[in-house]
């Protein structure tokens, strides 16, 4: 018996629908829309097509999207200096600074500018920490996309074996960290782990985060599992998780597809947020 996919375009238009309506309710009391801004460094492909769909997102349910579509030779400072005034700018509720960055800007010092409160990816060291702390502001959109798609199975988290294959801050590290919020009992695994395939086959929950087409094989999946894929992988093929998904799909009891299942929900989650951080900012 095939798995059940989980159709993330599906659980994304509920979040879109409750945001829609919200930012109608916002913009009636407070005579303006919520404002997202966007930072874009570059001509990255898949940066181009990501920002795209954000935006065009944004429109759909009523969020202004302003972007910053800057040079690929930039300086630091420069960016830098456009974070800080969007930082004390009273009609931006969100920052959003879409990764990778070119090799002259630092990562870190580039999320560290933006204030925590408009931090709607959650990538700043103060949300990661109230993350860990277990009392998050800003939750980043991927993992919160992973928990809500968890949620859709019914699957009930607390004493449930669950493996994070990634150990990354922004999808892995997170998402362990809310699984075991939820009472989880949690693995995080990676490229040193030895014997990854046993450590799958003991998992009641698999969440896959490695940027490997396939990498994870459909016999390594324990009967009846909850697989999610966050993988998206380009090659001659087209489009694939990493996750065989047709032998995976044969032994799951769920399963997310690629395309079509994290993705929609992730940017889902950047409206929500966003959303949530210009209620805060009036209230």
């Amino acid at each position: 018996m095939s798995a059940r996919i989980i159709d993330g375009k599906a659980l994304a238009a509920v979040v879109y629908e409750k945001v829609g309506r919200e930012a109608v309710d916002f913009r009636a009391e407070h005579g303006r829309s919520p404002a997202l801004a966007v930072i874009k460094i570059g001509n990255d492909p898949a940066s181009e097509i990501y920002v795209r769909n954000k935006r065009r997102k944004s429109r759909e349910v009523g969020i202004t999207s302003i972007l910053h579509d800057l040079p690929a030779e930039i300086d630091e400072s420069a960016v830098l200096d456009i974070i800080a005034q969007l930082n004390v700018d009273p009609t931006i509720d969100g920052i959003l600074v879409q990764l990778p960055l070119p090799p002259q800007i630092r990562t870190e010092n580039v999320l560290s500018a933006i204030a925590p409160d408009k931090d709607v990816d959650g990538f700043h060291p103060q949300n990661q920490g109230k993350l860990l702390a277990g009392c998050p502001n800003f939750i980043p959109c991927t993992p919160a996309g992973i928990l809500e798609i968890i949620r859709s199975t019914n699957i009930a988290m607390p004493g449930r074996k669950a493996v994070v294959v990634g150990r990354s801050n922004i999808v892995g590290k997170p998402t362990a960290l809310l699984l075991l919020q939820e009472h989880a009992t949690v693995t995080i695994c990676h490229s040193r782990t030895q014997d990854l395939a046993a450590e799958c086959r003991a998992a009641d929950i698999l969440v896959v985060a490695i940027g490997r087409r396939a990498g994870i094989r459909g016999d390594w999946i324990k009967p009846g599992a909850l697989v999610v894929d966050v993988g998206i992988n380009r090659d001659e093929q087209g489009l694939g998780g990493d996750v065989d998904f047709d032998q995976a799909r044969e032994r799951a009891g769920f399963i997310t597809p690629v395309p079509g299942g994290v993705g929609p929900m992730t940017i889902a989650m950047l409206m929500s947020n966003t959303m949530q951080a210009a209620r805060r900012k009036e209230e």
